[in-house]
């Protein structure tokens, strides 16, 4: 079924969001300041392409014991840099094709997927992509830990 959804996805307008996150992991490349942030276009880019059966998941999730208050100050400081220069026209670009996707019946779930993709889109550092399996058994383990 997550093939099917991954498919349909990219036929009603997917193959355009993972076009635009591209183009933000190259211009993140080419300018020379912003190559912290290529790691997280690139993750989001295959978040993009294939958002059934993948999470988003925060590497303080999925890595709790290697947690540091100096990244988590750095990766404020880039996500606040990257919702000013590319984070809002991203966000714009995944709500405007969930919207458009959701205009038909067939494409309600893929416009969903869309949304939370915009959510991410606006704040996506410190963010890799895993399995939704990899993701469930890392939250369940750090509330083991907690508890």
């Amino acid at each position: 079924m997550r093939t099917v959804l991954n498919i349909l996805n990219f036929i009603l307008g997917g193959f355009i969001t993972t076009l635009g996150w591209l183009f933000a992991t190259l211009i993140s490349i080419v300018l020379i300041f912003t190559l912290p942030l290529t790691r997280s276009c690139w993750e989001i880019t295959k978040l993009s392409l294939l958002p059934f059966g993948n999470e988003a998941v925060h590497v303080d999730v999925l890595r709790p014991d290697s947690k540091s208050h100096v990244m988590n100050a750095g990766g404020t400081f880039l996500n606040l840099f990257w919702l000013i220069f590319f984070g809002w026209w991203l966000c714009l670009m995944h709500i405007s094709t969930g919207i458009v996707q959701c205009l038909s019946i067939i494409g309600i779930p893929t416009g969903i997927a869309h949304f939370k993709i915009a959510a991410i889109a606006l704040w996506p550092v410190g963010r890799r992509v895993v399995s939704v399996e990899e993701a469930q058994a890392a939250r369940e383990a750090n509330a083991r830990r907690r508890y």
